[in-house]
């Protein structure tokens, strides 16, 4: 208990002040290489100002919450002769009414910016922009991302080229186990899983490279399962798409069979013709297996049912 009656030393303090000066910007200097905190586009932008917000909403606790606890075991020191003495002291309304009313109030306004931009920027939600949007199927593999553009009858392995500008529609698969797309700088990221069909809808709004990420872990290459998004104006997208349709190898079934296969480090590939629905079919041909499935299982459950009524007998 004596411990607790002595006063912090003076130079111990300010050690601990001036190690906390100087680690402070080495641990927070790496955010500003942190792409998720330089959005370009509107998903993106509005996702950093929800954490703005909600990162201000909580230093209202944690700036009062730091600041005190400094300051009380120097205002109640034992050594301090303008410290209070109060040992029989209990309660104080005041406090709980401060304790209770302002996390009361940072919790709803939390709970109240949750709720609103849940729904505003629900990917399932089409961006409105004057331009047409553009189609992309994205498909999931072992560990490398195909991206096929429908409505130009290309597709892609690890590099997806986008217009700035154009509201861009995505419709999301897996052909291998859960994975997670995601571009940093875009914003929301969203499963994809075998057998269904994701939706999300992102926009860009300054040309660049920015990189996309698969964020769920799944399976040994699932590190390096990473694409570049090349973001061009209107007239070099119309460009590489001519460039892409002059590419040596079509993506037919054949191709698509040896394109599932595990593999790390695929390279960026672009095929200048796509097999029509092939999308749909990756995912219907996981409902096929399902319902193959359901139904060896109610053969064998028959079978087994037939058995033990002719052992009954």
């Amino acid at each position: 208990m004596t411990f607790l009656n002595k006063p912090m030393n003076r130079t111990c303090r300010l050690v601990f002040s001036g190690f906390m000066a100087c680690v402070s910007p080495a641990v927070l200097g790496g955010c500003s290489s942190v792409s998720l905190l330089h959005p370009k586009g509107p998903v993106g932008a509005r996702e950093l100002e929800d954490i703005g917000v909600a990162f201000a909403l909580m230093l209202i606790v944690v700036i009062p919450v730091t600041f005190l606890a400094y300051w009380f075991p120097r205002r109640y020191d034992a050594s301090n002769p303008k410290g209070d003495y109060a040992p029989t002291w209990s309660h104080s309304a005041k406090i709980d009414l401060i304790v209770w009313l302002i996390p009361g109030v940072i919790v709803t306004a939390l709970g109240v910016l949750t709720w609103t931009d849940t729904h505003r920027l629900d990917p399932a939600r089409p961006i409105e922009a004057a331009v047409k949007p553009i189609d992309v199927d994205v498909v999931s593999l072992d560990w490398k991302w195909l991206f096929i553009y429908p409505d130009r009858d290309i597709a892609t392995v690890n590099e997806l080229v986008l217009p700035i500008g154009v509201p861009v529609n995505f419709r999301l698969t897996s052909d291998t186990v859960v994975t997670d797309f995601f571009i940093p700088q875009l914003g929301s990221q969203i499963y994809a899983m075998a057998g269904r069909k994701s939706r999300l809808h992102l926009l860009a709004s300054q040309t660049g490279v920015y990189v996309g990420q698969n964020q769920q872990f799944s399976g040994r290459g699932y590190s390096d399962m990473n694409f570049k998004v090349f973001v061009t104006s209107a007239r070099r997208f119309k460009t590489w798409v001519r460039k892409a349709k002059k590419a040596p190898d079509g993506l037919d079934l054949a191709r698509f069979e040896t394109l599932r296969r595990p593999s790390e480090d695929y390279p960026a590939t672009v095929f200048s013709s796509v097999r029509p629905d092939l999308f749909d079919e990756i995912v219907a041909g996981y409902h096929a297996a399902a319902a193959s499935t359901a139904a060896a299982d109610g053969a064998v459950g028959s079978f087994s049912s037939n058995a033990g009524v002719v052992q009954n007998d």
